[in-house]
C-alpha cells in the first residue's frame, strides 16, 4: 500500500477543485494511506481559520483518514515533507513548484492537482 503525505497547499488545491480525494489517488496508486506530518497540520489549521467558513477545508475528514506521523521538525513543512517523503521513498500531494522540484530531482512521486480540475501523477524526472 503506498503512502501519501499530504502538503497544505496540495489538500487547499483539492478542496477548491473539489476533488474526491480518495477516489482520486487510488486511481493513480491504488490503495493509499495519506500521512499527516504535525508541521502541516499546524499550517492547515492557520489556514482554515484565514478561510472561515466559506471554503471548509475539510479538516476533520483529513485527520481523521490520515496517519499522524511523528517526525523530528525541521521548522518548515516543506523540509519536513522532503525529509519524510525522501527517508521512506514515499508520494507527496502539493502543488507547491519548490517543492515538486526537490522531490522531482530527488525521484520521488508527485501527485498534483492541474488545472484546477483533476490530480496528475508525476512518477520521476
Amino acid at each position: 500500500m503506498q503512502h501519501v503525505l499530504i502538503d497544505a497547499c496540495g489538500w487547499v488545491a483539492c478542496m477548491d477543485a473539489q476533488l474526491n480525494v480518495q477516489a482520486d489517488m487510488e486511481a493513480l496508486l491504488g490503495p493509499c494511506t495519506w500521512v499527516l506530518l504535525p508541521s502541516v497540520e499546524r499550517e492547515l489549521r492557520r489556514l482554515s481559520i484565514e478561510r472561515g467558513k466559506k471554503k471548509p477545508l475539510l479538516l476533520d475528514l483529513l485527520q481523521s483518514r490520515a496517519l499522524h506521523h511523528p517526525v523530528e521538525e525541521s521548522g518548515h513543512a516543506d523540509d519536513d515533507l522532503f525529509a519524510c517523503a525522501q527517508s521512506n521513498n514515499w508520494a507527496t500531494l502539493t502543488v507547491d513548484t519548490h517543492l515538486k522540484h526537490r522531490l522531482y530531482e530527488a525521484n520521488l512521486r508527485v501527485l498534483e492537482v492541474r488545472q484546477n480540475n483533476h490530480m496528475h501523477l508525476v512518477d520521476s524526472l
